[in-house]
């Protein structure tokens, strides 16, 4: 099992749909979430990417020198990157890093914003483009410990040639992670990538995915990871964390979720349409409508788009809720809360303690069981305390 944070680079807040509460994102809180994250033990960073956010390549980047260990998991673009070029991008981001690079292979659902960057392909053609691209970046990148080249000529992209002469650290190359919902999406993850990921819904429903993905991989002589991604609302009780989740959409109205459900409509998705009906478009924000599973609150996906479901409860919970989606098969799980910095803190201290042993011991070099706090009467540390009543 490996536990992820996220770096906000579309914005951060108290509060989803309003500017109240909100916060800059610029590089020094940037390099504060992710040094927290290194510091608390992370596996690694996932850098969103779409026209709201800040380049990911660019952030990665700024960020290496800042952390240790961390890994960094960065989109690339079929119809914005060309693959070659991806290639060596990701082969001297790997050696600067020390091979911390993991790639997530995005091929968007949001039509405007795709024609905005220049690619009009429909979805269909669009997964087709995405498989031509990752296998060439992939052969580039395997080839270049040889020092050999590559030529393809597909019905969307051709190189001829095409080689790099400085290798990444990681061999054959940086694993490929890579989500979608639609039968073309599942086909293209059981031909070519690592990491299998999907947006946080029912148990049964990854379920269900992961048997689809897993079977077609199966009958290709592969073996395929699986990862998925949610929001985290955890407090000590599970009052609080209920009440946490109802403030953090207590000033969104109907007309933004109106607004943005319009938005995702438009969509040609299938991971954003199925994220979309897991609640009643707003019209019914109470807990029993938007608690689609024990624990899984659709509530963020009201106005945000991508992932929009939050395990909420209090630590015992939301450890049993994960070791659920363990037990499926998930093994990467890529998590959220808002303010990020602080509910990296929150998460690690509350939910890393009661999760299994050996998770616990691939954390940082230190246990979150302590011994830390401050030393009471001059004397006692509190884990000694704790150890002696």
């Amino acid at each position: 099992m490996q536990i992820f944070w996220f770096l906000p680079t579309h914005g951060d807040s108290r509060y989803l749909g309003s500017s109240e509460g909100a916060r800059p994102v610029d590089l020094q809180y940037l390099q504060q979430i992710a040094g927290a994250a290194d510091a608390l033990g992370y596996e690694g960073v996932l850098i969103p990417t779409g026209r709201s956010c800040e380049d990911p390549w660019v952030i990665a980047s700024s960020l290496i020198g800042a952390t240790k260990q961390l890994k960094f998991l960065v989109a690339v673009r079929p119809g914005l990157h060309q693959p070659a070029l991806a290639a060596r991008m990701a082969a001297t981001f790997d050696r600067l890093s020390g091979g911390r690079l993991l790639v997530n292979l995005v091929t968007g659902g949001d039509r405007a914003e795709l024609e905005g960057d220049g690619v009009f392909l429909d979805h269909a053609a669009r997964y087709a483009q995405s498989a031509e691209f990752i296998r060439i970046w992939r052969e580039i990148l395997a080839r270049s410990h040889a020092g050999q080249s590559f030529d393809y000529d597909g019905q969307h992209l051709q190189v001829k040639g095409a080689k790099l002469l400085f290798p990444p650290v990681q061999q054959p190359h940086p694993p490929v992670w890579f989500g979608g919902s639609s039968a073309p999406a599942h086909e293209l993850a059981a031909e070519q990538v690592e990491r299998y990921l999907t947006w946080g819904e029912t148990p049964a429903e990854v379920a269900k995915k992961i048997a689809d993905v897993r079977a077609r991989a199966r009958a290709r002589g592969r073996r395929i990871e699986f990862g998925i991604r949610l929001h985290v609302i955890v407090r000590e009780s599970q009052d609080e964390a209920w009440a946490a989740a109802d403030a953090l959409i207590s000033r969104v109205d109907d007309a933004t979720v109106a607004r943005a459900q319009q938005v995702f409509a438009h969509m040609d998705s299938e991971g954003q349409r199925r994220m979309a009906a897991l609640h009643s478009k707003g019209v019914n924000r109470s807990r029993a409508a938007l608690e689609i599973s024990p624990n899984l609150w659709a509530g963020v996906g009201l106005v945000r788009g991508g992932a929009g479901t939050a395990l909420v409860g209090n630590p015992e919970q939301v450890a049993a809720r994960i070791e659920e989606y363990a037990a499926l098969g998930i093994d990467a799980f890529i998590l959220s809360g808002y303010p990020h910095l602080e509910e990296a803190y929150r998460f690690a201290e509350l939910v890393f303690p009661r999760l299994p042993r050996r998770v616990q011991q691939r954390l940082a070099g230190h246990g979150l069981t302590g011994p830390f706090g401050e030393v009471v009467a001059n004397l006692d540390a509190p884990s000694r305390l704790r150890a002696q009543s």
